[in-house]
């Protein structure tokens, strides 16, 4: 026994001791965050053009404008559709006017002839019946009855007459029918003359932007062809591509703090709003929008923003220098630990990841040295500590 022991003290002395820079895992508040840039972008975006060829007489809107929902934004050349529409309003005018000569004119004139035809027949008829009395007797000719019965024929077709015609001015009647009929169609017509007119006066559909004004009096609007860019007032969003290997990381709800390069000293907050189903094969990134509850005044569409989403903080957590986890992309991370002055081996389980610093579930505890991967050293070296390198206590943490 003693001979072994002998033998190991001996080996040990013979075994060089490396001189190697080692960490110390210690323990500070760690906030993880996940980085990213896009741009600034209206809630909506609209492109205005004609859905006609005609000819711009006038544009009411620059750059910069703010419109309102229904202000009048391009005049196209409409001089025929106001003619078309005059036309229209006029024959509903007529076709509203006829209905209402129906009512109070038409209808109570074709009562007051049925009434006098009805008079007239009974007139008739007496008339008649007397002559027959009186032919018989012997007081009058036979041409007096013909006559009378002439008469009689003449006023029963005269009543039926009349009667078609004060039923054909009823609501239900025919000249009802058709005086309904011809008012609908001037009521289409009109609503079919606005709507020609409508397309030629092109308007703001919500409150809005102007972004782009692509024409100018006496161009020629096509369809197809964008004439304004209108950006939705109000609420902004920001636009981001995350690089796809934080996928798990995103989730709604997510707070961020976000920076315009035009404005790098004024950071303002953000929350993550939606996360694209679909990866970009391209450029392996992932689409998010981020909405801004108080948008600052200088933010505009298109700015080109920095945003840092919090994915993770964890108060006093237990950390070491990044470059002293190896393997950290692996299912199994481990790190080189002093132990006894030998570079022992020790598996690891990792948390949040900061800035050049790795969260420590398990596998190390505060005070440990850690051997860095930069440092030439494999597991059973005998290690000298230099001066011990500090670890990059950052509290957030970066990745794109």
């Amino acid at each position: 026994m003693l001979l072994v022991c002998l033998l190991l003290a001996y080996a040990a002395l013979r075994t060089p001791t490396k001189a190697a820079q080692v960490v110390t895992v210690q323990r500070t508040d760690l906030t993880q965050t996940v980085a990213a840039t896009g741009r600034v972008n209206a809630s909506a975006r609209i492109d205005v053009g004609s859905e006609v060829t005609a000819t711009v007489l006038a544009v009411s809107v620059r750059e910069g404008d703010r419109v309102k929902a229904g202000d009048l934004l391009v005049r196209l050349n409409d001089t025929e559709a106001q003619a078309t529409l005059a036309q229209a309003e006029a024959a509903l005018a007529e076709a509203r006017a006829r209905q209402a000569q129906l009512g109070s004119v038409a209808s109570p004139v074709a009562q007051a002839n049925l009434q006098q035809a009805e008079a007239t027949l009974r007139a008739a008829e007496a008339e008649h019946h007397r002559a027959t009395e009186l032919v018989a007797q012997g007081f009058f000719s036979q041409q007096k009855l013909d006559d009378t019965r002439r008469l009689r024929d003449t006023a029963r077709s005269a009543l039926a007459s009349a009667r078609s015609q004060a039923q054909a001015q009823q609501p239900g009647g025919a000249e009802g029918v058709l005086a309904a009929t011809r008012l609908v169609q001037a009521q289409a017509a009109v609503e079919a003359a606005r709507a020609r007119l409508a397309r030629l006066q092109l308007r703001s559909p919500l409150d809005a932007v102007v972004l782009t004004r692509a024409t100018e009096p006496g161009n020629l609007a096509q369809p197809g062809k964008v004439l304004l860019s209108l950006a939705a007032s109000g609420a902004l969003r920001l636009d981001v591509a995350v690089d796809e290997k934080h996928l798990a990381l995103l989730r709604t709800g997510l707070p961020a703090r976000a920076v315009a390069d035009a404005y790098a000293l004024q950071p303002f907050d953000a929350a993550l709003d939606w996360v694209s189903p679909a990866v970009d094969p391209a450029r392996g990134t992932v689409e998010v929008r981020l909405r801004v509850p108080q948008p600052p005044a200088f933010l505009k569409p298109d700015m080109t923003v920095s945003v840092d989403m919090t994915v993770g903080k964890v108060a006093q957590a237990l950390v070491v220098d990044a470059g002293a986890v190896r393997g950290a992309d692996t299912a199994t991370p481990w790190a080189l630990v002093l132990n006894n002055g030998v570079a022992t081996r020790t598996n690891l389980t990792l948390g949040l990841r900061g800035t050049g610093v790795v969260e420590i579930k398990s596998g190390l505890a505060e005070g440990d040295a850690v051997v860095p991967a930069t440092e030439k050293v494999a597991e059973g070296d005998r290690v000298k500590p230099t001066t011990t390198a500090p670890v990059r206590l950052s509290g957030s943490g970066m990745g794109r």
